[in-house]
């Protein structure tokens, strides 16, 4: 069984260990240092955190971290082995991503998503 919409946040997916309540400020520097690049990060333990260049493409990310990991949890109790996707697809779908949306990205698709939150 293949999982393809779990290429995208997982191209660009980063961890960041549970050390509790973030309230603390020496935390910052180690979630940013997490983060990196990345525009998808698991807070183990405790969610899931999304960055973008506008709050539409954060949403966007959100939204399709959502959705990979609800179908991944699905497709689990199946109980034939996920074939995960090769490293090299891995490194090309932000471009294939990019190709899809016409280089507009969350300003092509965020719209109608915001739309069906109203």
């Amino acid at each position: 069984m293949i999982i393809n919409s779990v290429a995208f946040p997982l191209s660009g997916l980063a961890y960041h260990d549970y050390e509790g309540v973030a309230l603390n400020a020496d935390e910052k520097p180690r979630l940013v240092a997490d983060l990196s690049a990345k525009n998808f990060m698991m807070l183990r333990n405790h969610g899931v955190l999304t960055v973008g260049k506008s709050v539409g493409e954060a949403f966007l990310f959100m939204y399709l971290l959502e959705t990979s990991c609800r179908i991944q949890t699905l497709a689990q109790p199946v109980g034939k082995e996920l074939i995960h996707t090769a490293p090299k697809i891995l490194g090309g779908i932000e471009a294939q991503v990019a190709a899809v949306t016409k280089g507009l990205g969350a300003d092509l698709v965020f719209p109608t998503l915001l739309s069906k939150v109203g």
